[in-house]
């Protein structure tokens, strides 16, 4: 049977609350399911009422025929199983036997009480509760069929007593066609107000549910932002800051829930200042302000504050917008970088040739001298040349962002002799002799990586350390050993304090750095050579035989040895160092990588 037009939660559909397919859907949305509940136990309690009354008309032996009673406990009893078994149920789909179950049995029960009933009970009254429960939950067309069915029993009723009575009145049928008018507008009533509720409680979901979402895209928003947002009223009390905002004044000590007072704490004069001035002068400020976390660290923030409009007698708020001046700088850096790739196209020729006749010019010096020493320097020259080529080459590569071209087959260099060898130059160029430990637990394990990208990965990584560890005896570490059956873990681990959460933020971003005479390279290079090879670099905070230091880790993938003459090749290409290898030193006896 085609399905009749929509009832009043059909405008509920499409909601979180609705459930089920096209056909033979269930809605369990919470407005239909509390009053579909509610007829239910209104439909138990009348056919109790019936019972019980029938009970009482059998024994006091005023009314009709004693089978009434089973009737009226056969209705009870589908009455209960609709109430506790029966699932909420479209109405418009009829095959299911839902019209039937639920109005049919009503209208069935109460026509067989009022037909067969003696005396002047009236049970007609009952059949407003099948009229008003399909004309509610059931669209116009199953509301109106209901109607119909009452004014069509009503009529044969009182036909058939005016025929039975032999006096031709009509009054009965007047009254039984009276009867029926009003439940036919009882049920259009009762349809149109339910569809209207109904439109008003969908509006109202959505708009409630619009809302909803915006203030959690706007939470998303506001606690994914870097810049920080603080919310402070005319006293000075911080009303809600978001999670940059908590960092950038209080770093991990923030209290969360808690209402700070700007005045109140040492160290947010400027800030205080800042909101203060605002509210006495009644438009937005910037200015830049320093705020003293504690007696070490001290953070440079740009201010922007703005006040929120007033309503009534009620004061505004003013917002404050954070922004650390690192970060700033960063960018700018990062801009200087991008304007650096765009020149360096045209600056590469004009180191090339000048590198290019110096390497010509000694090769010529070279042929000419015989003097041992002399030959020493022709020969460190060479060797600088070219070094200095590969940085122009590696400068060039980073700022265009590409990796270099193959110069031949993949390398192959054993890791632990290359640390050594690298290490051992470095203790001697920075007189670094009881500084620097060697822990190389990697013996046989060869790595893809050309031998002087890793000596300036080393160099790199072991000058960081330097400058900020405590200058102790062995309070720098390089540590080798295993990480899986196809990996290296090179780390480089000094006993220097924990690094800001400003700085780890930016830890290997270009022209970077916590210290005003450091190009903020360094790191960087590090990480464009990792990922050049297939490696990757990472900053930790590790223990190291009971002490916390900062540790920079690479995990190498590992390599098959070449052949012998390939070897060769390789270790033509280390550095050179006359001095021997730094001696190795026992093994950490506590070390959390």
């Amino acid at each position: 049977m085609s399905a009749f037009p929509g009832s009043w939660y059909s405008s509920l559909e499409g909601l979180s609350g609705w459930s089920g397919s096209r056909r033979g859907r269930t809605p369990s949305h919470p407005a239909f399911t509390r009053i579909w509940r509610g007829f239910m136990l209104a439909r138990v309690i009348v056919a109790s009422v019936l019972v019980a009354m029938q009970v009482f008309v059998l024994l006091t032996h005023t009314g009709g025929p004693a089978w009434l009673i089973a009737i009226n406990v056969l209705h009870l009893g589908l009455a209960l199983v609709a109430l506790r078994w029966v699932r909420p149920s479209d109405l418009r789909h009829l095959r299911r036997g839902q019209w039937l179950f639920t109005i049919g049995v009503d209208l069935l029960a109460v026509g067989v009480l009022q037909h067969f009933q003696h005396g002047s009970l009236n049970y007609t009254p009952l059949l407003a509760l099948p009229v008003l429960l399909a004309a509610i939950l059931g669209p116009m067309m199953i509301g109106l069929a209901t109607a119909a069915c009452v004014t069509i029993y009503l009529l044969l009723e009182a036909t058939l007593l005016s025929a039975l009575s032999g006096n031709g009145q009509t009054s009965g049928i007047l009254q039984a066609g009276l009867s029926g008018i009003g439940f036919f507008i009882m049920a259009v009533l009762a349809n149109h107000l339910a569809r209207r509720l109904a439109r008003e409680e969908a509006v109202a979901q959505s708009s409630q549910a619009a809302a909803r979402a915006q203030a959690q895209v706007n939470e998303l928003i506001i606690e994914g932002l870097s810049e920080g947002v603080l919310v402070a009223d005319a006293d000075g009390v911080v009303r809600n800051a978001n999670p940059a905002a908590q960092r950038m004044l209080m770093g991990d000590a923030y209290p969360k829930g808690a209402r700070l007072l700007l005045s109140g704490r040492a160290g947010w004069e400027a800030l205080a200042h800042l909101v203060g001035q605002t509210f006495s002068l009644g438009q937005p400020l910037e200015a830049e302000l320093e705020l003293h976390v504690d007696e070490l660290t001290t953070h440079r923030l740009f201010g922007r504050s703005r006040l929120t409009r007033t309503h009534g007698d009620g004061q505004g708020l003013c917002v404050v917008f954070l922004e650390d001046l690192r970060e700033i700088e960063a960018r700018v850096r990062t801009e200087k970088l991008a304007a650096m790739g765009r020149m360096s196209a045209a600056v590469a020729h004009e180191i090339r040739n000048p590198l290019s006749a110096i390497s010509q010019a000694n090769a010529l010096l070279d042929e000419e001298v015989a003097d041992a020493g002399q030959k020493r320097l022709t020969r460190m020259i060479d060797e600088n040349a070219r070094r200095l080529a590969r940085i122009v080459d590696d400068i060039l590569n980073v700022a265009r962002a590409q990796s270099s071209p193959d110069s031949g087959p993949p390398l192959s260099v054993p890791l632990d002799p290359a640390l050594r060898q690298i290490t051992s130059e470095w203790v001697r160029q920075n007189k670094a002799g009881q500084l620097l430990g060697v822990h190389t637990h990697a013996d046989g394990a060869h790595i893809g990586f050309d031998p002087d990208h890793l000596r300036r990965l080393m160099v790199n990584l072991l000058d960081n350390a330097r400058r900020h560890a405590s200058g102790h005896p062995s309070s720098i570490r390089v540590i080798s050993q295993p990480a899986g059956p196809d990996r290296i873990r090179l780390s480089v681990w000094s006993d220097g304090p924990p690094l800001e959460a400003g700085v780890l933020k930016h830890l290997f971003e270009p022209f970077f750095s916590s210290e005003s005479r450091s190009s903020g390279l360094g790191l960087f290079l590090c990480r464009e050579l990792c990922e050049r090879y297939g490696a990757q670099i990472a900053y930790q905070r590790s223990a190291l035989d009971l002490k916390d230091g900062n540790e920079f880790y690479v995990l190498m993938p590992t390599t098959q040895p070449l052949p012998r003459q390939a070897a060769q090749r390789n270790r033509s290409l280390l550095p050179q160092d006359s001095m021997s290898a730094a001696p190795r030193l026992a093994r950490p006896s506590q070390f959390n990588p």
